[in-house]
């Protein structure tokens, strides 16, 4: 019984680490529309390593709405997509 508290111990941590290490992976891209209705942005950008996504100009949807507000078109940025709800959404910006 000790030996399988350790293990499920050992496998929360092992997956806790692999989504973190996940969650901290930035990606550049460029602002090309704001859609501040629908809680939208599309961004040029490069591939999307964690999602195996290939460069491409995508929707995304932001966490917060005040992710927004430090978005203008043509800006150049660094972002963390996860996917919430099933929908890929910036988590984190620079």
């Amino acid at each position: 019984m000790k030996m399988t508290r350790i293990l499920a111990l050992a496998a929360t941590l092992f997956a806790a680490t692999l989504s973190m290490a996940a969650a901290e992976t930035f990606t550049k891209g460029v602002v090309k529309k704001i859609d501040a209705k629908a809680g939208k942005v599309t961004i040029i950008h490069e591939e999307l390593v964690d999602l195996g996504m290939p460069a491409m100009t995508m929707v995304f949807r932001v966490a917060e709405a005040a992710m927004l507000k430090m978005l203008s078109e043509g800006q150049e940025i660094e972002f963390v997509v996860a996917r919430v709800e099933g929908k890929l959404t910036i988590t984190k910006l620079q």
